[in-house]
């Protein structure tokens, strides 16, 4: 038994991970390589520190609004479908940010109100995309496997700024070019792979076990075995309805937790190239720069969810990530040393990262079905709003008192508003285990 555990998890794993990582990567670079754009495009579009914090949030706004019906969506039509459709539509959206300008002429609307409108139609679009992941991979893994698969697939956050942060700094460089500013090329080169890898998903993806003929006959029926016998568990003590699991107090409290982790994340991702560039150093140096936190962060994080699973514990590995976070974030305002600012930045960085793979095992291990769909979503989407309130936060802060300190002791506080939620809230561990090996 255990020799067919380990080969059908090693080729799911092997099929499906590293495909969903690419897919992600994209997913993230797109969403915000906004951050880096506004070295440029802020001047070229004649936004302020407000509005940049706004347009970049506002994409949060309309991702929540989507966020549930696109992941019931995806449970009824089928992960190969829903998700190809996803990466199709907000590639063509990104890449028409880069039209801002002529939109606006063409219009009459101000570039500013262009700006706003285009991000909370590519949050329409993305909308489902992450959660619809997250619940995909509830599909093909059991629950003593997921803080690290779950790691890995997450590691394409951080990875996206390692990768993405330098080539986005050299591609600002591309002024002139075809007769577009360097920042258009950035929206422009960076969408082309979603539409790719859209048509590929369509192609690629198995939507079940039971679907999967690269699988042998026993080690498909050993996955889909092991995958009802957790359900059946679950259901046995948290049986939930698609509207109860959507009005449910621990998904609600769970929200809160994310709130706080996904301030953290993009707070500080959508600035963190401004800061940066901040020092005096050129685009193409601010990349590199920008990548080391990302690139620590990337590391600890793979490392930090294998270390959950191998300890069988999540609520205290969520807490100490959450308290990584918020020290680091705020140790960066106590100083004005670029050296000491990047390592606290990367502190952070490390503690952020590391919450997000552990934290996704809490919801997973009591939902299931069309619940688990709702569920994933309802904690996404709420999560996602700090996605607006952290960026416009940052950015109005700054324009009100000129710095940055204000918006990130802000950000850290909320990473302890989760940290203490997620003590309060507790976890069961029993949930998690296989059910044959349960006394």
């Amino acid at each position: 038994m255990q020799d067919v555990e380990a080969r059908t998890i090693r080729k799911v794993s092997a099929r499906l991970i590293p495909f969903l990582i690419v897919c992600y990567f994209i997913a993230y670079l797109d969403r915000v390589n906004v951050g880096f754009a506004a070295i440029t495009m802020n001047k070229a579009l004649g936004l302020t520190a407000t509005m940049f914090g706004f347009g970049s949030g506002i994409f949060f706004l309309a991702y929540f609004l989507f966020e549930v019906p696109s992941n019931l969506f995806l449970d009824r039509f089928g992960a190969r479908k829903w998700i190809a459709r996803i990466m199709v539509s907000w590639g063509i959206l990104s890449a028409l940010m880069a039209f801002i300008p002529g939109i606006a002429r063409a219009t009459g609307f101000s570039a500013e109100t262009t700006f706003y409108v285009v991000r909370a139609l590519l949050g329409f679009a993305e909308a489902g995309f992450f959660p619809g992941i997250i619940f995909y991979l509830t599909l093909w893994f059991p629950s003593v496997y997921r803080g690290r698969i779950i790691g890995s697939f997450m590691a394409a956050i951080p990875l996206s700024t390692v990768i993405g942060a330098p080539i986005s700094g050299r591609i600002l460089g591309m002024d002139g070019v075809g007769g577009f500013d360097g920042w258009q090329w950035l929206f422009l080169i960076e969408a082309l792979p979603a539409v790719l890898l859209g048509f590929v998903t369509y192609f690629y993806l198995t939507d079940r076990p039971t679907d999967a003929h690269w699988l042998t006959a026993d080690e498909r029926a050993w996955l889909s075995d092991r995958l009802d016998a957790e359900r059946r568990q679950r259901e046995a003590v948290h049986d939930l309805s698609v509207w109860q699991a959507i009005f449910n107090p621990r998904v609600w409290a769970l929200s809160l937790v994310y709130f706080g982790a996904v301030a953290c994340l993009y707070g500080v991702g959508f600035w963190l190239p401004q800061i940066i560039k901040a020092f005096g150093l050129s685009n193409a140096m601010t990349g590199w720069v920008t990548a080391i936190p990302y690139a620590v962060g990337a590391a600890f994080m793979i490392w930090y969810g294998r270390h959950s699973d191998a300890k069988a514990e999540r609520k205290g590995h969520a807490a100490v990530a959450l308290v990584i976070a918020a020290a680091g974030i705020a140790v960066s305002t106590l100083t004005g040393d670029p050296t000491l600012t990047v390592v606290a930045f990367t502190i952070g960085a490390c503690g952020v990262f590391a919450v997000l793979p552990v934290f996704w095992t809490l919801p997973t291990a009591v939902l299931s079905g069309s619940a688990a769909a709702a569920g994933i979503a309802v904690i996404n989407s709420i999560g996602n709003l700090a996605g607006f309130f952290g960026p416009y936060a940052m950015g109005w802060i700054k324009d009100a008192t000129g710095s940055f300190t204000g918006g990130l002791l802000l950000i850290a506080t909320l990473a302890v508003v989760g940290m203490v939620t997620v003590l309060v809230l507790g976890h069961d561990p029993a949930l998690e285990k296989a059910p044959a090996a349960r006394k």
